[in-house]
């Protein structure tokens, strides 16, 4: 089955990792590949290196087919009734952000686009702790413990070098941002997800939300906190 014609060319759209997709979802990452197989209705692009990267619409449909199996339905009920809406260009709704205030890093090369960048990140409710020096990035990751980390590639001192310490620790997503197209290497370090500077607004703050949508809630220790 052929997927509709949005999914073809990421262009500067977020894209994400398998292992970012089944975070988010609650799902193993087995299970994806085997709806993929099996059922042929959600298939994502494949990076040079052979990596499937997920857009924006497939991770909807990911989390559609996930809420029908949660519902009571089975996984080829569920394939069925996404394969009809998609016949009929139906839309999929996304899931809210959590309230819960939620600390991000974000290290950036670029004065300008930090502060812009804070300022979208900031009017979400997210508190943000900025910083143009790897180094002292990685200084408010430990002190921080941030449930997201945003770095921008092209930082001075090592930004792929950055992105893969702190998605080491596996504490928390990254974000990989860069003016030109490093998503491979991005993923490779392993980022979750690969967003192309400049940035649109509405899709950057998309990211974050879907990056947070699992990893906020696991990290009791800030929610017990009276």
């Amino acid at each position: 089955m052929t997927q509709p014609d949005d999914d073809s060319g990421l262009g500067d759209r977020p894209v994400y990792s398998i292992g970012a997709v089944a975070s988010m979802l609650g799902v193993e990452t087995a299970t994806l590949r085997a709806w993929e197989e099996r059922y042929g209705v959600v298939i994502p692009t494949r990076s040079e290196g052979g990596q499937r990267i997920y857009s924006r619409d497939e991770l909807d449909r990911l989390r559609f087919l996930v809420d029908e199996v949660e519902g009571g339905a089975t996984a080829a009920d569920a394939h069925r009734l996404l394969a009809g809406r998609l016949r009929d260009a139906g839309s999929l709704g996304r899931l809210d952000p959590g309230e819960a205030t939620i600390v991000i890093l974000l290290a950036e090369r670029d004065p300008y686009a930090a502060e812009l960048l804070e300022y979208f990140l900031r009017i979400e409710g997210y508190e943000v702790c900025a910083t143009f020096d790897p180094p002292i990035a990685e200084q408010l990751f430990a002190n921080r413990r941030p449930e997201l980390s945003i770095v921008d590639l092209m930082i001075s001192g090592g930004g792929l070098d950055l992105c893969r310490r702190l998605a080491r620790d596996g504490t928390a997503p990254v974000l990989a941002m860069a003016a030109v197209d490093l998503a491979d290497a991005a993923l490779d370090a392993g980022a979750s997800a690969f967003l192309k500077k400049p940035v649109v607004p509405r899709q950057f703050v998309s990211t974050v939300r879907d990056l947070l949508g699992s990893s906020a809630p696991a990290r009791p220790s800030r929610e017990t906190v009276s």
